[in-house]
This record gives C-alpha cells, structure tokens and sequence, in this order.
C-alpha cells in the first residue's frame, strides 16, 4: 500500500519537462539557445526566441515554481522556456553556433563587422555591442541547434560553414554573421517501461554494457532501490555535477530513475547537454517498477 512520506519532494509545476538548469540555475556555463524571457524588438505582438528560429511555441511555454525545501538552490521562478518540435534531416547532426545581426540597410556596418572578424576579433563580442538580436546578451550564442529549428537561409548557410570561420547570410530579419564553433551527433532522449528495464537487467551483460543512475536522495534510496544504480542524488548535484564526464561515460547507454520520472527525465535532459548519446528516462520511476514488476519492493 502506498504510504505517504513527509520526505517526498513535491513534483515541479510545468505543462511539459523541464530542463534541470531551470531547477538549479547555478549552471551558468551551460547554455540553453531556446531559453528566453525577452522578445525581439522587430516582432512586437509575437514572442519569439531568436529571429532565426522558425517556428512559434507559446503553447509550449513551462513556468518554473520553486520547489519547497531546496533553499540552497532555488528555481527560477516564472522562467519561460520555448521548446522547437522540430526534427532533424541530417542524421542527428547537431551545431554550435553563435551570431549577430544587423539591419537589411546597414550593409556598411556588416562590411566594416566582418571585416573586424576576419581580422580577429571575437564574434561574440562584436554581437555584445552591435547585434539587434536579443542573443547578444549571450554574446550571439544560439547553442546546439538541429536542421528544422531556423528559417532556411540561416539554415543553409550554418549548415554548410566550416567550422570556426565567420559566414554571412541574409534572411527576413536583416543580415547575419554567423559562426559554427563546434558540431556532433544528435543527443538521444528515449523513455523506457520498468518492464523492459527489468528485462533487460536479467542480462548480466546490460550492466557491463550500460550504466544506472538514481536520482533520489538517500533516505529514498534506504527504503527502495535497484541493484546496479549508482546513486547521485539531485540536491547534491553541486558536488557530481561538474565531474559528471569522469563518474560516467558519455558514450553508453544511460538510464536514469528517481521515484516517479519528474527528477531523472531533468537529469536526463541535462546529461544530453553535456554529450552523452543515449539516455533513457525511467517512467514511473521506481514507484512504478515495484508496483507493476516487483511487489516485494516498498513503495513510499
């Protein structure tokens, strides 16, 4: 039977996932291109992201609560998130990208701009002073963006930039000068049934071959666990965080749980920022798995 527990942490107000960076905002190198609070001046009536981005996903829109008892790392609270539902046509391919955009008549300060790259000087601080596009508070740093995300110009041309070298473009919003500063496969986030992840631990080889991670905290972890698990607890993340490359490999298969899938699918879609290829969110998290797969575990 289902106990209530005074330890359990109330789940995040959000309509969809939230990313963990929103929950602990320390993480300030880590950069989320789609987050924005503020709207370009060019498009008054309608909030957008970037201009190059193509589509607009108010309806998507995640308002962040502060969660109680985590004083030591508050939410953002009423952060908005845009998220693009667009797909990749590239085979996974994913770019960095930074930018800065003037207007379509200035095409003087775009010389005299890309000139000062060439010669240079850093792109992104020349988006710091110049750049119309709300990215120059980031000094122009779109992030990791996949084919379907921005208008086709900008597309194109990002697309087939070599890397490091400063390009231009000119879409509807006026002419860019843009930067691909890295590029790698998509990140891949997949859900999967305890059903099936307790298939697949039946095999002495998964464990060899992947890695567990629980999220919950360890009084959690006291009452109901997994054998396999390596448990970094989510209020600690201060201390795992930044050693995350050196505690897992971001090249295996990577499944996360906590006790009902709200903190591991945040977890999970942070590690996609940080490189790993295939992670797996736990649904229903273990709360799940003792109810529908192993009764003999207890439920809290």
């Amino acid at each position: 039977m289902l106990r209530a527990s005074s330890h359990h942490l109330p789940p995040l107000v959000f309509t969809i996932p939230s990313p963990l960076f929103a929950l602990l905002p320390n993480l300030k190198n880590f950069q989320f291109s789609l987050l924005q609070k503020s709207q370009p001046p060019f498009h008054p009536t309608i909030k957008t992201v970037f201009p190059i981005f193509r589509h607009n996903y108010n309806t998507l829109c995640t308002k962040f609560n502060r969660v109680p008892d985590m004083a030591s790392q508050p939410c953002i609270p009423k952060a908005t998130a845009s998220f693009s539902t667009g797909s990749s046509s590239e085979g996974g391919r994913e770019i960095l990208v930074q930018h800065l955009l003037v207007k379509e008549d200035n095409q003087k300060l775009l010389l005299e701009l890309q000139k000062r790259a060439a010669e240079g000087e850093d792109l992104s601080d020349l988006a710091v002073e110049y750049s119309i596009c709300p990215s120059k508070e980031e000094g122009g740093m779109l992030g990791w963006v996949k084919k379907g995300q921005m208008v086709p110009e900008f597309e194109e041309a990002a697309f087939n930039a070599p890397l490091n070298k400063v390009v231009r473009c000119k879409t509807k919003f006026g002419w860019h000068l843009l930067q691909v500063l890295s590029e790698r496969e998509e990140a891949v986030l997949e859900y999967i049934q305890p059903s099936e992840l307790h298939e697949k631990m039946q095999d002495p080889t998964f464990l060899e071959e992947s890695q567990l991670v629980d999220v919950r905290e360890p009084h959690e972890v006291d009452i109901a666990s997994l054998p396999g698990f390596q448990v970094l607890p989510l209020r600690q993340f201060g201390n795992w965080g930044p050693q995350i490359t050196t505690k897992l490999d971001a090249q295996k298969d990577t499944y996360v749980m906590c006790h009902h899938g709200v903190r591991s699918l945040q977890v999970a879609q942070w590690l996609q920022t940080q490189g790993f290829k295939r992670v797996f969110n736990v649904t229903g998290g273990i709360h799940e798995y003792a109810v529908k797969v192993d009764p003999s575990i207890p439920t809290y």
